[in-house]
């Protein structure tokens, strides 16, 4: 992409809890952090006409920044993916994601209906060559920094190929955005131990064990690792992941209200904040979510970008970094390249046949 051309990225107006309000809030504050940092984007923004139209004019967003495609319908968030597929060729989500394939778009961010957005994405922009199934990859905060983790909800069920694959993606993405030259890799499980877990995810351990990723592969990790920060790659399938995300997400918020409670219990308590406010702030701007919003389906041909379906104006903003700067980097590029330099998925393959 030559420098004067903006980025363009579509946007799902219509997906999330709080759409399309928390959604046109969030490009307004995405703009005037992208003019304070001197990038170049334009949104192209999917919904319904009624609806949308009087908030942008509400939050002064200027045409020169977006351009609008009205829908006829949206994708609700309990829709099954299913009938997304069969039903929702006129959607904002659809549409969002068509105008990827199309060339349209660069990127496309939504808050809605994760299934949808997996099985729409797929389906509509494809799988790089050698991927069974693309996974939610995040970043994700650490006592010593940042860690990618993966899957985070895209596939509840995953065999041993999924998990390989997953392991595989996140180093390359590991590699791309946390800028590590051999990023650590570790399977979460319910134990360390190389007898403990399901059977699929001791098969993948093996494979990743006598794969070129040995010397990264740092075999089982545990939930409390995410915290420590014991790998920059957290492999998981899309059950356990999203759970260990939400479970990860709440102590987050648990600790910052009771600091808040336990100063509100007496005057000395008050009085001590004021010199401990420089350090509450820092502990609670890394302890946000809505830092780290932003999930990229990784796998794909295009680019797609997941927002947490509660998230605010301000967790939308920062999805819609994400997407900036999975285009700028080229984050599917790098990562197909990763994968066909491998020789892992196809020995993965054959050993699943025998």
């Amino acid at each position: 992409m030559e420098n004067n051309q903006p980025v363009v990225i579509a946007v799902d107006a219509m997906g999330g809890d709080h759409a399309p309000d928390s959604v046109i809030a969030g490009i307004k504050l995405a703009l005037d952090n992208n003019k304070a940092d001197h990038i170049d984007v334009k949104y192209l923004i999917f919904g319904d006409e009624e609806k949308v139209m009087p908030l942008i004019k509400k939050y002064g967003i200027s045409s020169d920044y977006y351009s609008f495609v009205h829908t006829t319908g949206y994708i609700a968030s309990d829709e099954k993916p299913s009938v997304a597929v069969r039903t929702g060729r006129d959607s904002s989500l659809w549409k969002a994601i068509e105008s990827v394939k199309h060339n349209e778009a660069s990127a496309i961010v939504s808050s809605g209906n994760t299934g949808a957005l997996m099985a729409l994405s797929k389906i509509i922009l494809g799988t790089m060559p050698g991927i069974h199934r693309p996974a939610l990859a995040s970043i994700m905060p650490n006592r010593i920094g940042e860690h990618v983790m993966l899957d985070l909800g895209a596939n509840t069920e995953c065999d041993t190929r999924n998990l390989v694959e997953f392991a595989v993606m996140g180093e390359a993405y590991a590699r791309a955005v946390l800028k590590r030259e051999k990023p650590s890799i570790g399977i979460l499980n319910i134990g360390s131990e190389e007898i403990k877990g399901r059977e699929e995810l001791r098969e993948a351990a093996q494979i990743l064990r006598e794969s070129d990723y040995a010397s990264q592969f740092k075999g089982f990790v545990e939930s409390d690792d995410l915290g420590k920060g014991s790998v920059d790659v957290f492999v998981s399938d899309g059950f356990s992941g999203n759970i260990a995300l939400k479970a990860v997400e709440g102590t987050a918020r648990l600790m910052i209200g009771l600091l808040k409670d336990f100063i509100k219990q007496s005057f000395l308590a008050k009085l001590g904040a004021v010199f401990f406010i420089p350090v509450m702030k820092a502990m609670k701007k890394k302890m946000n979510p809505g830092n780290y919003n932003g999930a990229m389906l990784v796998g794909l041909k295009g680019i797609s970008i997941k927002s947490h379906g509660g998230a605010d104006a301000y967790g939308f903003s920062r999805a819609l970094r994400v997407a900036y700067n999975a285009v700028q980097n080229d984050l599917r590029g790098y990562i197909a390249t990763q994968i066909e330099k491998i020789k892992l998925l196809t020995d993965t393959e054959q050993k699943s046949d025998k």
